[in-house]
């Protein structure tokens, strides 16, 4: 992989010894997060993007010369390879340049020009690319067969061989593909008789624009029109005349006979060929983009999500709002247990007292600290009548979105198996206002809705971003090892979903981790997971102090060292800034420890275990319930509910999916 090095760090503007330090710790099994925040000094301070960056590169180039190594197998078990083409070869750069180079060599299924080749007439087809003055009719003549009846058959026979040529040819191909990415209009019609069932599409019932600039919301919008059976399209340059020019000009040597004949298969290669060809090139290409562009919106949104402020270890009611079949009450400790359930109707009168004593009688005798309320079907109302029985106790709409997935779910299921999923719903919405990321890594993140086109784009690629977004948020804030989920586990640099479930079983049979360096006994988790994870994981209250910080235990002998010299015990040290702005790292820089790693461990011994993530803050809506009450000129406050590239959903409490704000 260091071998890609060079080229990773040409393109990505860092320096040759930061791409191999980081190849190389990705080949000895280090992860993203524990590279950024572990191996600064090896990388010089790359950040996950960067990494992030390089692994994608290096993934690419790596592809790249599989594919560059079968395709030279290929042509020369063809026995058709020469220094000239092995050159082209080693020159070319990206996949399609060597895919151009490939084409005349492709197996490929019985063409045209294939069966004028069995036919005899590819000497027909060379002597007429040569275009001399000669008798073409004379010549021809001398092509019929059985097969090739008339002068008319030979000479289209010689045509099809040109134009496969033609099309086959890298520098045409080169050069069209830069007259379609300059040229090229991407254009929508609607289907005949599918105007009324489309209607969805009408902005794109007649609809064109230069392909290369189209937004990528506009072009996962067409081609879901397209593959929905509502649209036809196309990606084409306007203007057939100047493609075929630039083609001639490559061609044609005259103005005689032959000239006319290769003139001719130009304009078939070009119809026949190379437009349908590059159209589904640029199709594919466009919706690569698009799906990149969306996928980077859904990972931004579901990283803000992730990142949303906890309220932390609090008591906490929680409330499933509902009309007919009334709220689900439930009560969570600190940890996030359930201790008792509850139903309650607030939209039918004659139970509204019944309901009040129950809150009241909940709040008092769990002793209560806040409130969570589901922003879904009947929160509003919801919240209207928790907060006329003056609690004295903190109100919280919290976003619902993906709760009914997780509470029908073998998570859900396995962690609440006596219960419905009403409760199980409830719950979730409790502990999501405690800890939003705890919570939001049991359902899948396409789930969550803060995505554009989410179910159009590329599937595997969409979950391996995404993916990548959970585990950096997850080693972001840190973990507590004694009372974290498996699903929330698995996501910690080097542990995964068996180490996750080994790690619970361990903690089910032996009682709480009071030291890290116990995770060592959990089966199967070895020297390097423990290296990987131990980092991320927080014992709060346990036998060593820095156990609760993002100080790594290769470096505790380094703290030790530096509370001795201060002449204090780790306890007094952590914590105590004065202290601390007394050492001078340069004092305790080693060969296994740079600047960066000593500065960071210097700032986390000032504030250990300091949860990234800003404090909750409490949101009030303005008092309108219903979009008949919004006026225009009105100023209200809102929360951002999904971003993407075409504007912004903004919820202002009145019941609709969200207030759409448009930006063209």
């Amino acid at each position: 992989m260091t071998t890609f090095a060079p080229v990773i760090a040409s393109k990505l503007n860092i320096r040759l010894q930061q791409a191999e330090a980081v190849l190389n710790l990705l080949a000895e099994g280090a992860t993203i997060p524990f590279i950024a925040r572990y191996r600064k000094d090896k990388t010089g301070a790359l950040d996950e993007v960067i990494i992030q960056h390089i692994d994608d590169e290096a993934k690419a180039l790596k592809a790249f010369s599989e594919r560059k190594a079968a395709i030279e197998k290929s042509i020369t078990e063809q026995e058709k390879m020469t220094e000239a083409l092995q050159q082209q070869l080693n020159q070319a750069s990206t996949l399609t340049e060597l895919e151009d180079i490939y084409l005349p060599y492709k197996p490929k299924r019985r063409t045209k020009a294939q069966v004028a080749r069995e036919n005899g007439l590819e000497p027909l087809a060379l002597r007429i690319l040569e275009q001399k003055e000669i008798n073409l009719t004379d010549l021809a003549q001398n092509y019929l067969t059985e097969k090739i009846e008339t002068m008319d058959d030979a000479l289209q026979g010689a045509r099809d061989i040109i134009a496969e040529q033609i099309n086959e040819d890298a520098a045409v191909r080169s050069k069209m593909r830069r007259f379609f990415e300059e040229n090229a209009d991407l254009q929508s019609k609607v289907v005949s008789g599918k105007e009324s069932e489309g209607i969805k599409f009408k902005d794109y019932f007649d609809y064109h624009e230069p392909a290369m600039r189209v937004p990528s919301h506009r072009v996962l919008a067409v081609l879901r029109g397209f593959v929905e059976g509502m649209l036809r399209i196309s990606i084409a340059p306007a203007e057939e005349e100047k493609a075929l020019e630039q083609i001639e000009a490559l061609y044609i040597k005259g103005m005689g006979e032959c000239s006319n004949q290769v003139r001719k298969a130009v304009k078939d290669a070009y119809r026949r060929l190379l437009q349908p060809s590059l159209e589904t090139e640029f199709r594919t290409l466009l919706k690569q983009k698009a799906d990149e562009e969306a996928i980077n919106v859904f990972a931004e949104n579901l990283k803000q999500l992730l990142l949303s402020s906890p309220l932390g270890g609090k008591r906490v009611l929680a409330i499933d709002p509902g009309y007919r079949t009334g709220c689900k009450v439930v009560c969570i400790d600190e940890k996030g247990e359930l201790k008792t359930n509850d139903l309650i109707f607030i939209h039918e009168p004659g139970k509204l007292t019944a309901a009040e004593h129950t809150i009241r009688h909940l709040a008092g005798s769990y002793d209560i600290q806040a409130i969570a309320i589901g922003d879904g079907t009947a929160g509003r109302e919801t919240e209207q009548f928790i907060k006329k029985l003056n609690l004295a106790l903190p109100v919280f709409l919290v976003n619902e979105d993906g709760a009914s997935i997780y509470s029908a779910s073998e998570i859900a299921r396995e962690e609440f198996p006596d219960h419905d999923i009403t409760v199980r719903g409830a719950v979730s919405i409790g502990r999501r206002l405690m800890d939003p990321l705890s919570e939001l890594v049991k359902i899948d993140p396409k789930s969550i809705g803060v995505g554009q086109y989410q179910h159009d784009v590329n599937q595997f690629r969409l979950k391996e971003r995404l993916d990548q977004t959970v585990v950096s948020c997850v080693n972001q804030v840190g973990v507590n090892l004694n009372t974290a989920s498996r699903h929330l586990l698995s996501y910690v640099s080097g542990i995964g979903s068996s180490l996750a479930e080994n790690i619970i079983k361990y903690r089910n049979e032996h009682g709480s981790f009071t030291r890290r360096d116990q995770l060592l006994k959990v089966p199967r988790l070895g020297e390097k997971a423990y290296e990987q994870c131990a980092g991320f994981l927080r014992i709060r209250e346990g036998d060593n102090p820095l156990d609760c910080s993002a100080v790594h235990p290769e470096a505790y002998p380094l703290v030790e060292r530096m509370a001795a010299d201060k002449k204090v015990d780790i306890k007094a040290l952590i914590g105590n800034e004065s202290l601390i702005k007394e050492i001078n790292p340069r004092q305790y820089i080693s060969e296994q420890f740079g600047e960066h790693t000593i500065e960071d461990i210097l700032k986390e011994l000032q504030k250990p275990g300091l949860d990234p993530r800003s404090e909750v803050q409490q949101f009030e809506f303005a008092a309108i319930y219903s979009i008949e009450e919004v006026q225009p000129g009105m100023v209200l406050p809102g929360i951002v509910t999904n971003l993407t590239r075409f504007g912004a959903f903004v919820d202002i409490g009145v019941k609709q999916d969200g207030w759409y704000m448009c930006r063209k």
